[in-house]
């Protein structure tokens, strides 16, 4: 199994991005170099954890399940854009956030400790953690420049939601990913349905 572990913005919340890049994608058709991801796809990684075994992956729920059982709900708002590695010569563009980043950095330390522990490989082993959702990514080994999507989108905000779950999801490769929920985890241990 390809995992990473994730928040997922409420549905709402992705409608209202949703509408504000719809129309900056149809804009900007001149950027046939980017692959452009929608709602199904959007999220908010906190720990790529890649091709994990299936005995290790069993053991993942019980950790996730213990630390985010150890965290409180807190609020995050999508806002901005940017690119990576830079405007002029992208290979993502994505949208940044907004809200209690050092609540989202001690969830994303938590998460990535708790996998390590159940045996999987350190997360992102040597990266700064970067929060963000991806909008597009580059098509093949090609850069874009993004300069006009970044300036497009920089003004926008999304509502603001209660950050309270944790969901570990199955990236499925091929020619678009396709993604699958393995387990979701409520933070604070309350009881959260679906």
């Amino acid at each position: 199994m390809r995992l990473f572990v994730a928040v997922v913005p409420p549905p709402e919340v992705l409608t209202d991005l949703s509408a504000a890049v719809a129309p900056r994608a149809a804009e900007h058709a001149a950027h046939r170099d980017l692959r452009w991801t929608g709602p199904e796809d959007w999220h908010v990684t906190l720990a790529f954890l890649g091709d994990v075994p299936g005995p290790v992956a069993a053991g993942l729920a019980p950790a996730l399940e213990r630390t985010a059982a150890g965290h409180r709900p807190f609020p995050l708002a999508l806002a901005g854009a940017g690119a990576f590695p830079a405007a002029p010569h992208a290979r993502v563009l994505w949208c940044g956030l907004d809200g209690d980043h050092a609540a989202l950095t001690a969830l994303a330390t938590s998460v990535a400790d708790a996998v390590t522990r159940a045996g999987a490989a350190p997360p992102d082993a040597g990266r700064l953690f970067r929060p963000h959702l991806t909008l597009a990514r580059s098509r093949g080994r090609a850069q874009a420049d993004v300069r006009d999507l970044v300036t497009a989108l920089s003004g926008y905000a999304s509502p603001s939601w209660p950050v309270e779950r944790i969901q570990l999801i199955d990236s499925h490769p091929g020619g678009r990913p396709r993604y699958s929920t393995v387990g979701r985890w409520p933070l604070n241990g309350d009881t959260l349905g679906g």
